[in-house]
């Protein structure tokens, strides 16, 4: 159920970071749950691709793993939502991501120097 998500940005992309052994490991057929979900009863995202580089680059620049990004229509998930900081760019999702509401995974590709350069779609 979506709240507090303003009209204009409907159609705004929202990204969920995970190590990709993780994503590997986890079974497509069911619900997909973060870490931070048990730990801080939430899942982070990020809308739009310029804020899903600086978040990258913030708090897993000096992770070597690989990453992917999942795509996430946030009206599909059936469990709650929200923006927690008014008009930043962070859904916070209260609950596991159901299959259906991942549109998408890709690749993150790294520069040289280990920051966010892009994302290569894996599936979508």
């Amino acid at each position: 159920m979506a709240v507090d998500r303003p009209a204009p940005e409907l159609t705004r992309q929202t990204f969920h970071l995970a190590p990709r052994s993780v994503w590997d490991e986890t079974d497509h057929a069911n619900l997909y749950e973060a870490a931070s979900l048990e730990h801080e009863g939430f899942i982070h995202c990020t809308d739009g691709i310029e804020a899903l580089g600086a978040t990258f680059d913030r708090y897993f620049l000096a992770d070597p793993r690989p990453f992917v990004a999942l795509t996430v229509d946030l009206d599909m998930l059936g469990v709650p939502w929200r923006y927690d900081v008014p008009a930043s760019p962070y859904p916070h999702i209260y609950g596991p991501i159901h299959r259906g509401a991942i549109v998408a995974v890709s690749a993150v590709e790294r520069s040289p120097d280990g920051r966010f350069d892009r994302l290569r779609v894996i599936r979508g």
